[in-house]
Formats: structure tokens, C-alpha cells, sequence
């Protein structure tokens, strides 16, 4: 059996001023410093606050990470930002193909594999995310659909160092931020079939070792039910990762 270690990813979306965001950063790494967790955490905050935090979460095994990035190394890309300067800011992870930049920046899965491919070039690891509407759901399409934008999204070639390089999360979009919750066999059949589809793409050592993640509503009252289920390797915490007790408990449910 493959042992893959659970990574708990906050993604704080367009949340939190600098002072706010040092606090919250800064004690969550006082937390992993006093009690080494059973986990990797991973906080991605805004951009204006990459630096602030990355100075905040030094030395204490918390990563960081962006939200986005562009595909080219540098350019007349007015308000965006290349992988490289993620880099550069102190992330080790970038946030790819998350269903709101998918719909309210109309991003293709094909754009999305090319920012994948820009975040390799850079040394980051990217978390590509994929998941199905609740009309696509109910049409009987969520299996279709996430598939599509696997083979679409991810890496044509295989990562060089499977767990480092490539994450996968699978937020089904009626999910997000509404309460709801995907059942244990969803979830379960959705990441049995995301896994089957990464060892058909990279193999099955590679396939074996890239982490999904789940995403969705995740809170500290599902948690431990959720990282129970097979092939779920951590979470992408959205409201939550900005409540340093509930994000704390998430970490903690990781068996």
C-alpha cells in the first residue's frame, strides 16, 4: 500500500488585511512548532500577503502557497503574476483551475494545463482542481465530467517526484461554500476514479503516489469522516482555513 501524507491546504481566497493575516499565519505555525502535526498544512492568502505570511510561517513546516499564476515568466500581463514570482515570494504550491477562476474568468481546462506545466518550470507544486456542477451531478454526468477535465488539465508528462509535484482536488462546485457536503461514496467513488485515471495517465508508481484532495464544505464536524474515506489525502479548506481553531481540528482529524 502506498502511503501518502495527508495535506490540509487552506485557500483563503480574496480574504484578510495584513494584520489579520500575519495574526492567523503566525499562530498557526506556533501551533505546528509546539504540536508537530500528523499532516502537512498549506496556506495560500492573497497575493499582497505572500511575503507578510511566508516571514510568519518561517521554520515552522508550514508551506505557502498562491492562488493562481500566469503562464509566462514575465510580460505585459498587467495584474497577474508568474509562477516564478510565486517563487520568488516564498511559495512551494500554487492553486490551478479552482472552480471560481473556471467560471468567473472563463479559464479552459487547456489554460489550466498550461499554467501547470509554468508552475513545474518554477519549482512549484500545483494543486489542479476539478469538479462537477450540481446540474451536471444530477444529470448523471459527474464521473464524465471530472474525467474530462483531468485528462485535460493535468500534465501530459509525468511528474518527476509524484507526491512533491502534483496534487489533484476535487471540489464539486455545488459544494463550495454553500454547506453542503458530499456523501462518503461520493466522495469515495469520485476519488477511486480520479485514481484510476492518473495511474492509466502516469503509471502506476507515479499514479499511486499523487495526493487528491477534497474540498467542499469541509469543517471540523466532517472532517475525520471525510479523510477516513480511501484515496482522500487531505483537504482544501475554504471558510474554514481563516478560523485557526477550526482549521487546527481539521489538521487534527487526519488519522
Amino acid at each position: 500500500m502506498v502511503m501518502r501524507r495527508k495535506l490540509i491546504a487552506g485557500n483563503w481566497k480574496m480574504n484578510g488585511l495584513r494584520a489579520g493575516g500575519i495574526a492567523l499565519a503566525g499562530d498557526l505555525a506556533g501551533k505546528c512548532k509546539a504540536e508537530a502535526p500528523n499532516c502537512d498544512f498549506l496556506v495560500c492568502p492573497p497575493a499582497h500577503l505572500l511575503i507578510s505570511v511566508a516571514e510568519a510561517i518561517a521554520g515552522s513546516g508550514v508551506a505557502l502557497g498562491g492562488q493562481d499564476c500566469h503562464t509566462a515568466v514575465s510580460g505585459a500581463h498587467t495584474g497577474d503574476l508568474s509562477a516564478e514570482m510565486l517563487a520568488d515570494a516564498g511559495c512551494g504550491f500554487v492553486i490551478l483551475g479552482h472552480s471560481e477562476r473556471r467560471a468567473d474568468h472563463g479559464e479552459s481546462s487547456s489554460l489550466v494545463r498550461s499554467k501547470a506545466a509554468a508552475a513545474k518550470r518554477a519549482g512549484l507544486t500545483a494543486i489542479v482542481c476539478v469538479g462537477e456542477t450540481a446540474d451536471e451531478r444530477k444529470a448523471g454526468r459527474a464521473l464524465e465530467v471530472i474525467e474530462s477535465q483531468v485528462r485535460e488539465s493535468l500534465p501530459e508528462t509525468a511528474p518527476e517526484a509524484a507526491e512533491a509535484s502534483l496534487v489533484v482536488a476535487y471540489e464539486p462546485v455545488w459544494a463550495i461554500g454553500t454547506g453542503l457536503t458530499a456523501t462518503p461514496s461520493d466522495v469515495a467513488e469520485v476519488h477511486a476514479h480520479i485514481r484510476k485515471l492518473l495511474v492509466e495517465l502516469y503509471g502506476n508508481d507515479t499514479g499511486s503516489a499523487i495526493r487528491i484532495l477534497y474540498g467542499g464544505s469541509v469543517k471540523p464536524g466532517n472532517a475525520a469522516e471525510l479523510m477516513a474515506v480511501g484515496d482522500v489525502d487531505g483537504a482544501l479548506v475554504g471558510g474554514a482555513s481563516l478560523k485557526l481553531d477550526d482549521f487546527w481540528a481539521i489538521g487534527r482529524s487526519c488519522p
